[in-house]
């Protein structure tokens, strides 16, 4: 599981800043998070920092919680680049709208507080790029909360149906950009096939060199054409972060 580590740099970006404990500090922006069921964690981190964005003009954040991975997009583009992002927890919505708000890139960040699928059908603009950290647990043992269990299990938001509103919203050269655990990707990328949206780009992310993955980013377009595949190592063989790691995060954490 990667959760250990996103504490151990959360501990570490926030060595040198003022503590806020209902949220988490990055180099740009804050985010609170008290009130959405799904805190900030490393996968949002990941998939906020690797989703591409060439050409890119509109983006669109499924099932956004905190706003995290909006943020983060916002931080990465320029002026003329603009943010929609869609929740359907009340609470979780205003607290997006609030920390987009809150951010420098208010005016890009647009938040709807509806069911996506819904959304998409009356929706009446494309999208470059189109993201989601979205829930990948069928349903089981009853969470604490029933935001909590649209947010973690995949009753609601099934993967079809993501794929069903990205296949409406994207545009022809788009992206859509996932990060699921890695033994749920064959069949996503199957489904994918089945709906005209092509692999494009695939990430496996493990905590050390000799671990399997846990996590795995992709990105499909409806244009077809070359699979770019690629590992992510976290931490190196003398248990520092890696590299890569540093490199694709640098903007964002503030590493001592």
């Amino acid at each position: 599981m990667l959760t250990p580590v996103f504490h151990r740099v959360m501990q570490m970006s926030q060595k040198k800043s003022v503590l806020r404990r209902n949220g988490f500090t990055f180099k740009q922006f804050f985010v609170a998070h008290d009130r959405c069921a799904m805190k900030v964690g490393t996968d949002g981190v990941l998939l906020g920092s690797w989703a591409p964005l060439a050409n890119v003009k509109r983006i669109l954040d499924i099932g956004t919680g905190s706003g995290l991975i909006a943020l983060m997009l916002a931080q990465r583009t320029g002026i003329v680049v603009q943010v929609d992002a869609v929740e359907l927890d009340t609470d979780a919505a205003q607290q997006a709208k609030d920390n987009a708000q809150a951010s420098p890139w208010a005016a890009r960040i647009n938040v709807y507080q509806d069911d996506v699928i819904n959304w998409a059908a009356e929706c009446d603009r494309h999208y470059q790029l189109i993201v989601s950290n979205p829930p990948y647990f069928a349903p089981g043992v009853a969470c604490a909360s029933s935001a909590r269990e649209k947010a973690r299990y995949t009753g609601h938001l099934d993967h079809e149906a993501l794929l069903i509103c990205a296949g409406r919203l994207l545009s022809d050269e788009g992206f859509l950009a996932v990060i699921l655990p890695e033994n749920s990707a064959e069949q996503l990328i199957a489904m994918a096939k089945c709906r005209g949206l092509h692999l494009r780009l695939r990430t496996d992310v493990a905590e050390k060199e000799n671990k399997l993955p846990t996590r795995v980013m992709l990105a499909f377009s409806p244009c077809a054409g070359n699979t770019f595949s690629d590992r992510l190592i976290i931490r190196d063989s003398n248990n520092h972060y890696s590299t890569a790691w540093r490199g694709l995060t640098q903007d964002f954490y503030l590493l001592s």
